[in-house]
């Protein structure tokens, strides 16, 4: 999709900085990090959630787990902990229509919800 923020950076019309890229998935450095580690990760393919993603593909959102996994151990985030958060929906709170798992970590990352 041409005017897919991820989409577009998939294609690398828009830089990214990079942590781990797969034939099929990439991950880069969020652009406002929420924790001293904050890397987004995507399946290259548009889908744009994680319902959207595991009905249509499961076999790539469990590549996008594993480039998760990947990541988590590339910045040393499996000793201390880690968040992976997929927001969906305006109620969930994403902001850009295409999948993308967050990771996070490198300090306590509080609680899960704030009221």
């Amino acid at each position: 999709m041409s005017d897919c923020l991820f989409c577009r950076i998939v294609a690398g019309a828009i830089p990214a900085d990079k942590v781990i890229e797969t034939g099929d998935t990439l991950a880069f450095r969020d652009i406002a990090p929420k924790a001293p580690t904050h890397v987004l990760v995507i399946p290259k393919e548009h889908h744009v959630d994680i319902a959207a993603l595991a009905q249509a593909a499961p076999a790539l959102a469990g590549q996008v787990l594993a480039t998760v996994a990947a990541v988590a151990d590339a910045e040393g985030l499996r000793e201390s902990g880690f968040r992976v958060i997929f927001n969906t929906g305006e109620d969930g709170g994403q902001e850009v229509p295409h999948v993308h798992a967050h990771v996070v970590g490198g300090a306590a990352v509080g609680p899960m919800l704030a009221r």
